[in-house]
């Protein structure tokens, strides 16, 4: 008798998650239950599988509702065929941009139930009903829809369980509203009646109409759904028959095989077949052949691609091209990726550049059918430190009282995850007190921290997963509506975790802005110098003395994946220039590494390999390569393989319950079980097997997969390269990809420290991007603030198609421009080739410019003649240029130092002297680039600080507690630095105990 129950997909409405709904439903005996989300399906698959475990019949359906709330009609699926319906017209309306039509298309295989009648309910099909709510029941008697009792039915909707959940309710529809919670209208919320009613009390409340508690019971009787879950839900053949795709893909793998390693490397040969033999049984075929074809496409159209991820565990996906990770080289397990035992499907990750991947997307969406083919959505949730502010608003509080309260909250807290708040009830309640002393205020604030720790988490609106995308065998519909996206694509109302429960394998089409960087440098190359690099050749890139060189001096700004401070300083302290090497180093990196101690320990035993002993001779045999220290996913399943010598396949699966909610489960018990008996059997003390136990099952829990890592990996050696012999086309390519660990500022910096020539941007040398002719970096009209981009295309074409500009006067007569963007051009220089300064620009344009004149219907036949004026002496500051500089770009293009207030007689060290002074006192002077803040173990903050010197080098610093508080970071800037100079293995630090930021000089031009 329940029709019409919304969890919280039913988005900014409902107060329910899905396991909610269906306790309170056992709780109070209610044998079937139909879940119609609010133009929603995100949680059907989960809703089903939590009834079947509550011996509750599932049925699904949809509360479809216009734009303004309205409920439209509900239909509720007979059979899987009337959920693909259901879906259809939802995702068909969101596809086409169409509203929902108010009266739906025919759907045979659906029930729908009406809220009012929309038509004469004479006209009502065998499948259309009148639902009848509790409150409209005493009505009956005077309606004429009483003599139709055969349409009449329940319609009890349920959207909360108590008081509390309704003015939840109330909360999340004036978030919805964007208004003040004492502003909403009736017609903006749900009935308060919209409660889980017990059965009992449904057919009191209808006992006077009994053909209506029939006619409901009988329809709910004649629905019902079983999900098919599995992986022939996704594409079952790539060739149209399932022999047919392993013979291609054998053909392929043993092809690849022979061009990745010859004819007679028999190892490679046997592993192939072996994996083969796996991927056939567990029937991937098609998932492969299928990547293979996405790699394929993207080669044939130029684009540049990186396989990463567990796929990479691979040497069938290596040789068929979707990776260049060798996973002999590096011991990569194949089953890491693919092994019987595992429950989950597998998924590669492919990279492509971030202007590429759309066309790639678009390929599979036109190769495989919009009816088949799905981008996977991710639900944006609501956050604690979010949900304040928003319910801030609806409670009426004004801005500034909001934000001040919620960074009060926020530094109480200590963190936006409300599963490590360290302060309790009472702290709250003093909190809400010293922000309001009066008691309305004071209960206004409890209420908004008590329904924002309830909103935490709660779905907000659908977002695009990352790259996640699904190809069904049947029509994407039996599975999910769509909701198109503003880049033109669909999405399914599921997530990954949802997808994985259906049994889907996901395709990771991802973009990067590193693989741009390597792209846009192999062009520019081509373009400045002539010649052709070939970036695919990593055997050679690996083996390069340069390229090595570059690693192990750390500095590698613009390289992706080891560029940050972080990195840097790692880099240093292993000195790093190998390929080993370097895949180690990207996953020690990692938080969970370093937060656990074992990057200091693996720092500490790479300096000093004989100051410990392997707690046994597989340790030693297996991760001496890595001191001992479990870097990777494939270290703990090594161990638990060859120490206590389980399956390959059972060693993932136990590595991953570890990890995860499934360590309570009968599985990983019996796993569990089966290491100590063989240890035991293999005469092991029980120490020894009590140790080793315990560091799989603490390392579990933070490892990276060694494969993501080399992928990573290799894609750094190709940036390294391009780095060390094309440095100025690598760092433009950077600067045009607006990707990377710092500001734009610091690659226009690294590369003048390369040896480039930057320049403003000027209209006859700059294009819209950044452009290199030479040693010469003319910016690019992009990076002017408030320029449009109109205006800098504009200019681009104009000179293509007439030559360079020969003035001002020439400029004004062929550019339609405004005042206003024109003054930015002057300002930043950009017609300097004119010999004239800026201020006597400035005023010929006043004589020049006259854009009315100029582009009236009538235009101009002979270009005007104007007069000469005798100008006054009009100067230009010595740093008016570097002022407009920054206000225009964002930073000065010269020297930051040269503007300082005092810049005489500079006394403190550089950076390149810092070695020498270790243990000692120094000085420095440094412009701040970046730091990252952390908490300690205190919950006091400490920084870390990156800097360039008057040189323009690198150096770094850190800030403990309580110097951090005396001497602050105050912005962007210029500082003296004094403090303690430490060492870490070669890497030196200034430890800071005293920090000023410095005055810069004024600008003349504005009152001096």
């Amino acid at each position: 008798m329940h029709l019409n129950c919304h969890t919280y997909y039913s988005l900014r409405h409902g107060t329910l998650s899905p396991e909610q709904l269906v306790l309170a439903a056992k709780r109070l005996g209610i044998a079937a239950l139909a879940l119609t989300d609010i133009n929603n399906t995100s949680c059907t698959g989960e809703f089903v599988r939590l009834c079947q475990r509550e011996g509750i019949k599932p049925l699904l359906g949809i509360d479809f509702r216009s734009p303004e709330g309205q409920c439209l009609y509900i239909g509720i699926a007979r059979n899987n065929d009337g959920f693909c319906e259901l879906n259809r017209l939802l995702g068909s309306c969101s596809l086409d941009g169409k509203p929902l039509p108010e009266v739906p298309p025919p759907l045979p295989n659906t029930c729908i139930i009406y809220p009012r009648l929309v038509k004469p309910i004479a006209l009502f099909k065998e499948n259309e009903f009148l639902g009848i709510r509790p409150e409209h029941v005493h009505h009956l008697f005077s309606s004429e829809v009483r003599n139709f009792p055969e349409k009449l039915v329940i319609l009890s909707s349920a959207t909360f369980l108590d008081d509390e959940g309704y003015r939840l309710h109330r909360l999340l529809r004036a978030i919805d509203r964007n208004t003040l919670i004492s502003k909403l209208e009736a017609k903006d919320t749900a009935k308060k009646m919209e409660l889980l009613h017990p059965p009992a009390a449904l057919e009191n409340l209808y006992a006077a109409y009994p053909k209506i508690i029939e006619n409901t019971k009988k329809l709910m009787d004649a629905c019902g759904i079983s999900f098919e879950t599995g992986l022939q839900v996704n594409r079952r053949s790539f060739t149209g028959d399932k022999g047919g795709d392993f013979q291609l893909l054998e053909k392929l793998a043993m092809n690849g095989c022979r061009r990745r390693y010859g004819d007679a490397h028999k190892k490679a040969a046997e592993r192939v077949q072996k994996e083969l033999k796996v991927i056939r049984e567990m029937d991937f075929c098609p998932y492969f052949l299928i990547t293979w074809d996405i790699v394929r496409y993207a080669q044939n159209a130029g684009y540049h691609h990186v396989g990463r991820g567990s796929g990479a565990n691979s040497i069938v996906a290596y040789c068929l091209g979707i990776t260049d990770v060798e996973p002999l080289e590096l011991d990569l397990y194949f089953e890491r990726f693919i092994n019987p035992q595992r429950s989950s499907p597998p998924d590669f990750d492919i990279d492509f550049s971030w202007d590429e991947r759309n066309d790639v997307t678009d390929y599979i969406f036109k190769r495989y059918g919009r009816e088949h083919v799905a981008l996977l959505a991710t639900y944006s949730t609501f956050q604690f430190n979010a949900a304040v502010r928003e319910l801030g608003k609806v409670f009426g509080l004004p801005k500034e009282e909001i934000d001040h309260f919620a960074d009060e909250v926020l530094r109480a807290t200590g963190t936006e995850d409300v599963r490590y708040w360290k302060v309790d009830k009472p702290k709250f309640e003093q909190l809400a007190l010293a922000q309001s002393p009066g008691n309305t205020g004071r209960q206004t604030k409890l209420d908004i921290l008590k329904y924002a720790q309830l909103l935490h988490g709660f779905p907000n609106h659908l977002s695009i997963h990352a790259g996640g995308v699904v190809i069904s065998e049947r029509p994407i519909f039996h599975h999910t509506a769509l909701q198109l996206m503003p880049k033109g694509f669909p999405i399914s109302h599921f997530d990954m975790y949802h997808a994985e429960d259906f049994g889907f394998h996901k395709f990771d089409v991802l973009s990067q802005r590193g693989l741009g960087h390597i792209k846009d440098a192999v062009a520019l190359v081509k373009k400045n110098q002539g010649r052709a690099v070939d970036i695919h050749d990593l055997d050679a890139i690996k083996r390069d003395e340069k390229v090595r060189a570059q690693l192990r001096s750390g500095h590698c700004i613009g390289c992706f994946y080891i560029e940050s401070p972080a990195m840097r300083g790692l880099l240093h302290k292993l000195r790093c220039d190998t390929y080993a090497h370097l895949v180690a180093a990207s996953s020690i990196i990692r938080p969970g590494v370093a937060k656990s101690g074992m990057m200091r320990e693996y720092i500490r035993r790479f300096h000093s390999p004989h100051s410990f002993e392997y707690l046994h001779p597989v340790f030693k045999e297996h991760l001496g390569e890595t001191f001992g220290v479990m870097v990777f996913q494939e270290d703990v399943m090594k161990i638990v393989h060859h120490f206590a010598g389980l399956g390959l396949d059972e060693s993932d699966v136990l590595r991953r319950m570890m990890t995860g909610k499934k360590r309570d489960s009968e599985k990983f018990e019996r796993l569990k079980q089966h290491y100590f008996d063989n240890c035991r059997e293999r005469g092991y003390p029980d120490g020894l097997t009590n140790e080793v136990w315990r560091q799989v099952e603490s390392f579990a829990g933070y490892s990276f997969c060694k494969a993501h890592s080399a992928s990573f990996a290799a894609e750094s050696f190709q940036s390294l390269y391009l780095k060390a012999y094309y440095p100025l086309e690598f760092m433009t390519a950077v600067i045009n990809n607006f990707g990377g660990f710092y500001h734009t500022e610091y690659y226009f910096h690294e590369a003048r420290m390369a040896g480039a020539n930057i320049h403003a941007p000027c209209v006859n040398r700059s294009e819209h991007l950044t452009s290199i002719n030479g040693a010469d970096v003319h910016i690019g009209f992009i990076h002017l603030n408030q320029m449009e981009r109109s205006t800098g295309s504009k200019i681009v074409a104009e000179r293509a198609r007439g030559g360079a500009f020969r003035g001002l006067t020439d400029f004004v007569n062929r550019v339609d421009i405004s005042s206003s963007q024109l003054d930015i051009l002057i300002r930043i220089g950009a017609f300097r080739f004119t010999g004239l300064n800026k201020c006597q620009l400035m005023w010929e344009k006043n004589a020049v410019f006259n854009p009315k004149e100029k582009f009236e219907a009538s235009g101009l036949l002979f270009a005007d003649e104007h007069e000469t004026f005798e100008l006054p002496e009009l100067k230009e500051g010595q740093f008016d240029q570097a002022f407009d500089e920054i206000e225009l770009l964002g930073f000065p293009i010269g020297s930051p130092f040269d503007l300082l207030e005092k810049n005489e007689g500079y006394t403190g060290v550089f950076a390149d002297e810092l070695k020498s002074r270790i243990g000692g006192m120094a000085t420095i002077e440094g412009y701040y680039v970046c730091r990252k803040d952390v908490r300690t173990v205190k919950g006091e903050m400490m920084h870390f600080g990156t800097w360039l010197d008057r040189e323009g080098r690198f150096f770094d610093t850190t800030h403990f507690p309580n110097f951090a508080k005396l001497s602050p970071f105050r912005g962007k800037g210029i500082y003296r630095i004094e403090g303690r100079v430490a060492e870490e293995y070669g890497f030196p630090s200034i430890e800071v105990v005293k920090m000023e930021r410095l005055a810069w000089r004024k600008d003349e031009r504005y009152g001096g």
